[in-house]
């Protein structure tokens, strides 16, 4: 269970930093919160269902 909760702190710690909030990542649009998004909703599954 410790290694599920610090891979899942590592993903949201990742999400709020892909951000498009400065003005040289403002032309990424969703892309990198999108994708770490989508692997944070899967791991969320994931240890819901009790496979991790």
């Amino acid at each position: 269970m410790a290694t599920s909760s610090i891979v899942l702190l590592v993903l949201i710690l990742l999400m709020i930093g892909a951000l498009p909030a400065w003005p040289h990542s403002k032309n990424w649009g969703i892309y990198p919160s999108g994708g770490l998004g989508v692997a944070l909703v899967v791991l969320i599954v994931l240890m819901l269902t009790g496979h991790v």
